[in-house]
Formats: structure tokens, sequence, C-alpha cells
């Protein structure tokens, strides 16, 4: 998965609108490792 998907996902939550962009690029983060590719 590739960070623009990972994103294309989360987008989809009301939540993620409401992240501080720390939060969001961790999240970002932690979602690429789980689902299979460890991107920065």
């Amino acid at each position: 998965m590739t960070r623009q998907e990972a994103i294309r996902i989360l987008m989809l939550s009301p939540i993620y609108f409401r992240m501080t962009l720390i939060d969001r690029k961790e999240l970002i983060r932690e979602f690429c490792f789980l689902h299979g590719k460890n991107d920065k």
C-alpha cells in the first residue's frame, strides 16, 4: 500500500480531518505499516 492509497482510504473518515498534521502523518505511517508497506 502506498501513502497515496492510505490517504485516500483515511480521508473517508471524518475523524481524519479533526486530527493535527503530525497525528495524520503518524496515522498514515502506521496504516502503511499494518498493511504491508513501511513507508516514511
